[in-house]
């Protein structure tokens, strides 16, 4: 049977660009792309990277605070939005017309439409057109979600963040993962009062209960408003702002409320239910260790299968589907020891198991330290890191690495490298230290702190 295309992407995002280039390019395969917003993806467009600008704009009021200590005549006058906001943009189009560029280049076709899914073998553009392929990946990706309740309608998510007119004066954030974390500390430092709501105990839930609290400690310390065990029962718009009513009996008024509590994958109206393929219970699409549904032509990647929601999970995945259906050699995504940063002030750079959940495998040693560093602490600031390593009893491996500092996240990739290779403890004692930075108490700690 003829095909219009050997292989059809929905979604162009990092991990559709990733296989539809690889395909083409290195494969030799006819390659057509949908895409119904922009190319990037939420990563480019409406994450990781306006997010990453949006931290280092907030970190400069403190920088000139330090600068002063430091014995410089430095002062920081009000933060420009409009002028950062233009420029914001500009940098994503730039990035955009990369991502387009590249995929040309390799000879992909890229259709600027929704697609869904007809049958196995065909696509149907919104245009109206459809297109067989003997091979369909969806790469579609996930949206935030807010839930239903009265006034929901007046949130925000991280998404309108970006495209705002004005900064608001008074801010709640709703949530406690790591984009309501990073948008409470960003608009913290660019000056917005910030309100910050989460229904658990502890923010940063999934992570190492000790980096979580650190990282807590230190947000409330600069001034954002933290309500723990605290969640929004209704909203209403009036002259002073939006009026939210939470449920521990206050009722407080604000400019914007942004939700951050949780996304879902980005599967409806895709047609996958209709060809029978079921969904899982956040509606992401279910796949084996070779990204592949059900259906043997359709397979998927990235968030929409909601594995491990990560731009560079979602590269490797788009990779390894290349290599198991176009080059015959089966391929299956590494999910093993996946690092990560989060974008707090001050970052969290963490790989591998935490404290609590490696508790629960097997026997631990616990190393960590937390002190206060050189740069700020000449500056007068009160700001402390942690060093954490968490090491098995019975091989001496180290099972997980938590860093909260400043440029942890640049810290935790090269640390990543040496326990995806298996470090032992006594590896990193036998490493000698780079002195004097914050990073050497890595190979420094001698003792444990706990067994467990």
């Amino acid at each position: 049977m003829s095909f219009d295309f050997d292989l059809f992407v929905i979604g162009g995002g990092s991990g559709g660009v990733r296989a539809a280039r690889l395909a083409s390019s290195e494969a030799g395969a006819k390659v057509g792309l949908a895409e119904e917003y922009r190319m990037g993806g939420t990563c480019v467009i409406r994450g990781c990277v306006p997010k990453k600008l949006m931290v280092f704009a907030s970190g400069y009021p403190g920088q000139i605070e330090d600068a002063q200590a430091y014995g410089w005549d430095a002062s920081v006058g009000a933060f420009n939005w409009p002028k950062f906001k233009e420029q914001l943009h500009a940098e994503l189009d730039r990035l955009e017309n990369i991502y387009r560029t590249n995929l040309e280049k390799a000879g992909v076709q890229i259709f600027d439409a929704r697609a869904t899914i007809v049958d196995p073998h065909t696509v149907k553009l919104s245009s109206g057109v459809t297109f067989s392929a003997k091979h369909i990946l969806v790469a579609t990706g996930g949206q935030p979600f807010i839930p239903d309740f009265t006034g929901s309608e007046l949130a925000v998510t991280s998404n309108e963040m970006f495209l705002q007119d004005e900064l608001p004066k008074r801010l709640l954030i709703v949530g406690g993962g790591f984009i309501a974390c990073e948008f409470a500390c960003i608009m913290n430092g660019l000056g917005v009062e910030v309100t910050q709501y989460y229904r658990g105990a502890q923010i940063l839930r999934g992570f190492d209960g000790e980096a979580r609290g650190h990282i807590a400690d230190q947000m409330i310390k600069d001034g954002v408003n933290l309500h723990l065990g605290t969640n929004v029962m209704s909203m209403e718009q009036t002259d002073e702002g939006i009026k939210v009513k939470s449920t521990d009996g206050r009722d407080m008024y604000f400019d914007k409320v942004m939700y951050a509590t949780g996304r879902v994958p980005n599967t409806k109206g895709l047609g996958l239910e209709e060809l029978g393929l079921e969904l899982g219970r956040k509606g992401e699409v279910l796949v084996d260790e070779y990204s592949q549904t059900k259906i043997p032509s359709i397979y998927a990647v990235g968030d929409v299968t909601d594995r491990i929601n990560l731009t560079p999970v979602a590269i490797r995945e788009g990779a390894a589907f290349v290599e198991t259906v176009f080059k015959g050699n089966p391929t299956k995504p590494d999910h093993e020891l996946v690092a990560s940063a989060v974008f707090t002030q001050p970052e969290l750079g963490t790989v591998g198991l935490s404290e609590e959940d490696a508790t629960a495998q097997e026997p631990i040693e616990v190393y960590a330290t937390a002190f206060r560093p050189m740069q700020t602490l000449f500056a007068g600031r009160e700001d402390r890191v942690l060093m954490k390593l968490i090491v098995s009893q019975a091989t001496r491996k180290v099972l997980g690495c938590h860093i909260v500092a400043p440029d942890a996240g640049e810290m935790i990739q090269l640390a990543a490298v040496a326990i995806k290779m298996g470090a032992t403890k006594e590896d990193f004692d036998r490493t000698v230290a780079v002195h004097p930075v914050m990073a050497e108490e890595l190979v420094t700690l001698k003792n444990p702190v706990r067994t467990a």
